[in-house]
């Protein structure tokens, strides 16, 4: 089975980067064409462009100007984006597979979701544990990944009033899109659960555990399984 790649439309950013932008629905295939067509990028013209960041439909490349017109690049990226292959990538990158308590004091918005969504609690963790979620981008703070696509029965919009602080390592969704908030922060999100994977380390290389184009599968566990895996990991 053959796959299309949605056609590339070229946008000024500033006056050292173009967005590339390919169009403006979630394609499960986009995440890892855009990871490697970053890495192509950056490999084959390091003197010519500095930075390749991928999200969601787009990529932004910036570029040093005193070694290429703006026009000159767009013609180089016309020319590039075309080496990569485009297929169905759902499946690669790597899988990160993260344990969650959901519900108690560690999902406070369970019993809502569930309520809201018209399931029972059980079903919620189901639903939400039971298939693999591709990183689509990187934003809104440092380490906080955006993973798509949640389960339909699943989605519901933010909280219509944030919280001043959310707990890091928590697990939450809002929309279509689910994540693991990096560190405490203030977040409108429905809190199902709490994972004690670090999900973002300044001293660390990489700095988080995954990028675009991975993927994430969360793991139900209970408080004992979820100590004893720390225990473990502490060795």
């Amino acid at each position: 089975m053959s796959f299309k790649r949605p056609d590339a439309t070229f946008e000024l950013a500033g006056v050292n980067a173009i967005l590339v932008r390919f169009g403006n629905q979630l394609n499960s295939a986009l995440p890892a064409y855009l990871s490697a067509l970053r890495d192509h990028l950056l490999t084959r013209h390091p003197s010519i462009i500095s930075q390749v960041v991928p999200a969601y439909t787009t990529i932004l490349v910036e570029y040093d100007p005193r070694q290429c017109r703006m026009y000159d690049l767009q013609l180089l990226l016309e020319r590039e984006l075309e080496m990569v292959a485009f297929e169905n990538t759902a499946q690669c990158g790597k899988l990160v597979e993260l344990p969650v308590v959901y519900g108690g004091e560690h999902g406070p918005d369970l019993t809502a979701v569930a309520d809201a969504c018209g399931l029972s609690e059980q079903a919620v963790i189901e639903l939400h544990s039971g298939q693999d979620y591709q990183v689509y981008a990187q934003g809104f703070a440092p380490g906080f990944s955006y993973l798509a696509e949640l389960p339909e029965q699943l989605r519901l919009p933010r909280l219509s009033t944030p919280r001043q602080k959310v707990a890091a390592g928590s697990v939450a969704i809002a929309e279509q899109q689910t994540a693991v908030y990096p560190y405490e922060s203030p977040g409108g999100w429905h809190i199902l659960g709490y994972t004690p994977i670090t999900w973002f380390d300044p001293q660390a290389s990489p700095m988080t555990p995954v990028e675009v184009g991975d993927r994430v599968r969360f793991k139900a566990v209970t408080v004992q399984q979820l100590d004893a895996w720390v225990k473990e990991q502490a060795r």
